[in-house]
């Protein structure tokens, strides 16, 4: 087994925000690999994030961003367990970063379940339009109109885009790295983007 180091653990500390002993079995598990070790995280959080989503959330924050030139400006409901992680800095980043997001990558809705089923259908209409000269059976066109309608959710539902500060990871695997870090379940409940002339 390698020896892990508490350069390591801390380095891995400072990377997930996981605290030290569950640092020490992820970098024991992964064999002193930090990559590994952080998926390992990742794939804990994604669990407890489950387990935990039963809890309540009768707490949270109402967080404002006004994008400089104040033309753009987001408004969005955060909500967690208990008032004290509410008031945490992390938390208040979550929410500060999820504005940003939002300003930028302009998602109108919150999720799939959200997305307003006579666009989609519209939508929907549209890509087999596209597609009724392809000569391809109906089997293939609706596989092709799942997948575009999937590629579709990354554009307009904000826990499926990519986020915006590192896109590696969607909203939903960042929501479910906070819910992991701070033992709390934590829900984005509603968000409003403003744009001056749209």
């Amino acid at each position: 087994m390698a020896k892990i180091t508490i350069k390591q653990i801390q380095e891995l500390r400072k990377r997930t925000g996981t605290g030290m002993m569950d640092c020490r079995k992820a970098l024991e598990e992964a064999e002193g690999n930090i990559e590994k070790a952080i998926e390992i995280l990742r794939k804990k959080g994604a669990a407890l994030s489950i387990k935990r989503a039963a809890k309540e959330t009768a707490e949270g924050i109402v967080e404002a961003y006004i994008h400089p030139g104040n033309r753009v400006g987001v408004l969005i409901e955060v909500d967690c367990e208990t008032d004290f992680v509410a008031q945490t800095d992390e938390f208040k980043q979550f929410a500060r970063d999820l504005c940003m997001h939002i300003a930028a990558l302009k998602p109108l809705y919150l999720s799939p379940e959200n997305v307003d089923q006579k666009f989609l259908e519209h939508e929907k209409d549209i890509i087999r339009e596209q597609l009724a000269d392809s000569g391809k059976p109906k089997k293939i066109i609706d596989r092709i109109v799942e997948g575009k309608i999937k590629s579709l959710y990354s554009e307009i539902c904000l826990l499926e885009q990519s986020f915006v500060k590192n896109d590696q990871i969607t909203v939903a695997d960042l929501l479910k790295e906070m819910i992991a870090k701070l033992g709390e379940n934590i829900k984005i409940k509603r968000f409003a983007r403003f744009e001056i002339g749209s």
